[in-house]
């Protein structure tokens, strides 16, 4: 499926939360988590990552990701990456 500018929609998920301990990636409350958004392309969700990642700086345990939704909808496609 193509975007309205013509680009390939590539689907991205920016979510966060604090972390029990920093050398994992377990959350202290699934509750609390902050599920900051999809996107339709890398460009964009490392966009609202990083800026969500600026602002929780001063909290050690928070942690925000990216993760390729496009690559979970369709996994055989190698070309989506």
């Amino acid at each position: 499926m193509a975007a309205e500018d013509g680009k390939k929609q590539l689907l991205h998920l920016v979510f966060g939360g604090e972390l029990k301990n920093l050398s994992g990636a377990e959350f202290r409350d699934l509750d609390a988590l902050d599920i900051v958004g999809i996107y339709p392309d890398y460009q964009s969700a490392k966009a609202a990552w990083k800026a969500k990642a600026q602002a929780s700086v001063d909290n050690a345990h928070m942690r925000y990701f990216v993760v390729h939704l496009h690559r979970l909808l369709d996994p055989d496609n190698k070309a989506a990456s």
